[in-house]
């Protein structure tokens, strides 16, 4: 089992910036990929970005390109959502997520963290 657990959100007006964590814990041996997703209201859960553990390379979904960054630490096993130039369509709970396979920009992660709410205000 593997547990994560993400800190961070908060209220913040639009231009501003947020960093989200994510500590992993339990079996994160056996993890590949890292990724952030998010949901607002009403609407589907969508992936964010991931990161490889392997190797570090990042994916971002279009939306969030050029003001995305994911980053981690393996000495803390924990990965990083740098959230820059916030927009209010960004406003959602953004939860971390944990995989063993490589699922690009999916959402089908099989271990999740309980989420963190992210409002930007217009």
């Amino acid at each position: 089992q593997v547990q994560l657990v993400e800190s961070g959100g908060g209220l913040v007006q639009a231009g501003g910036s947020l960093r989200l964590s994510c500590e992993a814990s339990g079996r994160t041996g056996s993890m590949y990929v890292m990724g952030w997703l998010r949901q607002a209201p009403g609407k589907e859960r969508e992936a964010v970005g991931c990161i490889s553990l392997s190797g570090g390379t990042t994916y971002f979904v279009d939306s969030v390109k050029g003001r995305f960054t994911i980053s981690r630490d393996s000495a803390k096993n924990t990965i990083y959502l740098q959230m820059n130039s916030l927009k209010p369509e960004d406003t959602a709970v953004y939860y971390c997520a944990a995989d063993r396979r490589f699922l690009g920009l999916g959402t089908n992660y099989e271990y999740w963290g309980q989420g963190t709410q992210v409002t930007v205000s217009s």
